[in-house]
């Protein structure tokens, strides 16, 4: 089966383009094959139009809080409010998201969906620092345009399917806490290049094969990539790649999608947010 991973940005360029990692799962192994850059969104949009079958595991928020979405009077049903934040534009999405914030008791503001809480993650709300905010409102709108299968906000029996990722929950299996990329030159450092080869390491071990049903396969060129960029753009669209996989093994039962899940706001797939506790 074809799996991709890709870390979203919710405004690629030429120095920050998106980066879809190209995966073959077969047996016990997710095999790393390929990596394409797309340095806008209008290349997102014909990658979300290549023919299937494929399953893709994308970093970013695809639904809000159904207390954020019935606050603001939004259709409730995900085709609907995405589909309205996609005529209302960015400005009145983002004016929409503080006007509730501004109602909301001070060390409260934000509202969190229940992947959020289970995953550690921001508020799929957030506008700033890590704004996955401004990522859905670039990426949820063009997934609803695309007709792909969207799991589990929209799941319509197409052959190309998206999964909701984070990075993030893999990468603490082997690491916890500890910092292994940033994009500041400035900030990057020889502990989070060790962080990265741990990371690496772990990837291809016993220990994701127990937690994930496979291990991830690399020549000596992509190890060396994923361990020396310091950003780690590849090496986390890898992870979520590592997330799309496990998600299409578990397709016989939703995906691996708890029954707690509400659809509107979506789920983060990763077997570790089954358990009921936060990360």
């Amino acid at each position: 089966m074809r799996i991709y991973g890709l870390d979203f940005t919710s405004a690629p360029n030429r120095r920050k383009p998106l980066v879809v990692l190209g995966c073959a799962l077969e047996g016990g192994a997710l095999r790393v094959e390929d990596a394409r850059e797309m340095k806008d969104l209008g290349e997102f949009e014909g990658f979300l139009s290549s023919p299937g079958p494929w399953v893709c595991g994308l970093d970013f928020p695809f639904g809000q809080p159904r207390p954020l979405v019935e606050a603001l009077g939004w259709p409730v049903a995900w085709e609907g409010y995405v589909g309205a934040v996609a005529e209302m534009g960015k400005e009145a999405f983002e004016a929409a998201v503080r006007a509730d914030m501004a109602t909301r008791p001070k060390g409260s503001k934000w509202r969190y969906r229940l992947p959020d809480r289970r995953s550690g993650s921001s508020s799929a709300m957030m506008l700033f620092r890590v704004p996955v905010g401004k990522m859905f409102f670039q990426g949820a709108p063009r997934l609803l345009a695309s007709g792909v299968s969207i799991v589990p906000c929209r799941p319509n029996g197409d052959d190309r399917v998206a999964v909701e990722a984070y990075p993030a929950v893999v990468a603490r299996r082997f690491l916890g806490r500890t910092s292994y990329k940033n994009d500041e030159r400035r900030k990057q450092s020889p502990e989070q290049q060790a962080a990265r080869e741990k990371l690496v390491a772990g990837l291809r071990s016993p220990v994701l094969e127990e937690a994930y049903g496979f291990v991830v396969e690399m020549d000596k060129v992509w190890e060396e990539r994923f361990v020396s960029e310091p950003a780690a753009d590849a090496l986390d669209s890898l992870l979520c790649a590592v997330q799309a996989a496990w998600a299409y093994s578990r397709r016989t039962t939703d995906y691996g999608v708890p029954p707690e899940c509400d659809a509107l706001e979506g789920w983060i797939l990763d077997p570790q947010l089954l358990n009921g506790s936060p990360s």
